[in-house]
């Protein structure tokens, strides 16, 4: 059975984790409106998260390599839990003040940094090759439960007890994650040459990127999602509700976030029986569908068909991370997992905040519609591209 010890103990530590931060976005922005009365505020503190986690990204995978990944888990997640405690603290006794916050904002994206490419990389520790596909599915489809589920309970924390009680309860998850981690097998560190002979941290992050760029299947899917990042996030969240909303009034678009939830949920479910003899070529086929709602969204269509094809679009981002994170964890060496996951992590994050900065003065200058759909052309070529590469076509779910 694949929850078994000790997967059970990393599933168990990711779902408590997950579960307080589904919960986080929500409280935040509430608890920092309230506090502060300004929108502005709230971009500052979430610019502090997201600075230091694409900064120190390929820093964390060189450590997640270096040093035994369970116990980058649980400093991280201890870590964490402290910084959530104290913005908690801080907001609960009225005492809120940027600066602390913004830092402790800052603490807790660099932290984040560090546990990532761990978490994904340390999966191939815990189970047999032939499960890869299942865990991976199993750990999907419980984030897509939870991320339909957190900003509810998070959103009647908010209105019951306040913003700051419900960041208390992801710094609770993390502090319990990190209990479940503690009691993971203590791997050697993955990487470990004679003491005399260790190279340094920056040549750890060189020789990850060697095996990144050598590997033929593997950057034209990370080039890819990297575009996929750079059309897709941006336009979906601001153009989408903003196109919907005007339309259709702005309770479709809840509509619409929640079929797309189900699909992801749906897919997620069925990976974990489904067979995949060529996990790239059907996670490439499968993620053009994601393209379908952005299109959807430009062509105009009414909700009933937007909610319909993002469904479609949920199905088809699920399938292809997972079939993503199979492979990799499959076929890269892990003495190298942490690094080229965080290699991974850094170009689809660093995509996202540039997409989210030009849809705007896009939209403005071509129309919404007309952004929307061509970012769904775009989306769906950039998923189909890496096919024509016959490494990607070929690999297969047999560990090499």
């Amino acid at each position: 059975m694949l929850l078994h010890s000790p997967f059970r103990s990393f599933y168990l530590g990711r779902l408590v984790s997950m579960l307080g931060s589904a919960m986080t976005p929500v409280a935040l922005a509430f608890a920092v409106l309230d506090a502060s009365g300004d929108a502005g505020h709230l971009g500052i503190v979430l610019a502090c998260q997201m600075v230091p986690h694409l900064a120190l990204l390929l820093v964390g995978g060189a450590v997640g390599d270096r040093l035994p990944r369970r116990t980058v888990l649980v400093v991280a997640h201890l870590g964490a839990g402290l910084t959530q405690g104290l913005v908690a603290l801080v907001l609960l006794t009225g005492n809120y003040r940027l600066w602390l916050v913004g830092a402790l904002a800052f603490a807790g994206g660099a932290l984040n940094a560090f546990t990532s490419p761990a978490q994904r990389s340390v999966v191939a520790e815990l189970v047999a090759p032939a499960d890869l596909q299942r865990a991976n599915a199993l750990l999907a489809t419980t984030r897509s439960a939870v991320l339909v589920l957190g900003p509810t309970v998070a959103g009647l924390l908010v209105v019951v007890a306040g913003g700051g009680w419900a960041i208390a309860g992801d710094a609770a998850g993390f502090l319990a994650a990190a209990a479940f981690f503690a009691r993971l097998p203590a791997a050697p560190a993955p990487a470990a040459p004679a003491p005399d002979r260790r190279p340094g941290l920056w040549r750890d992050i060189r020789d990850g990127w060697t095996v990144f760029v050598t590997i033929p299947w593997l950057w034209p899917v990370a080039l890819a999602y990297f575009v996929i990042n750079l059309v897709n996030t941006g336009p979906w969240q601001i153009l989408g509700p903003a196109l919907t909303g005007q339309r259709d009034g702005e309770a479709a678009w809840g509509v619409v976030l929640s079929l797309r939830a189900v699909g992801l949920l749906l897919m997620s479910a069925i990976m974990y029986r489904l067979v995949v003899r060529h996990p790239l070529r059907f996670g490439r086929l499968a993620g053009a569908l994601g393209a379908s709602s952005l299109i959807a969204l430009g062509l105009g269509l009414d909700t009933y068909w937007l909610a319909a094809f993002a469904f479609l679009g949920g199905v088809g981002f699920a399938a292809s991370g997972i079939t993503w994170d199979t492979a990799l964890q499959r076929h890269v060496d892990k003495a190298a997992l942490a690094r080229v996951s965080s290699i991974d992590d850094l170009l689809s994050f660093a995509a996202i905040p540039v997409g989210q900065v030009l849809v705007g003065p896009l939209a403005a200058r071509w129309g919404g519609t007309t952004v929307a759909l061509w970012c769904g052309i775009a989306f769906a070529v950039a998923a189909l591209a890496p096919l024509a590469a016959r490494p990607v076509r070929r690999l297969e779910s047999a560990t090499v």
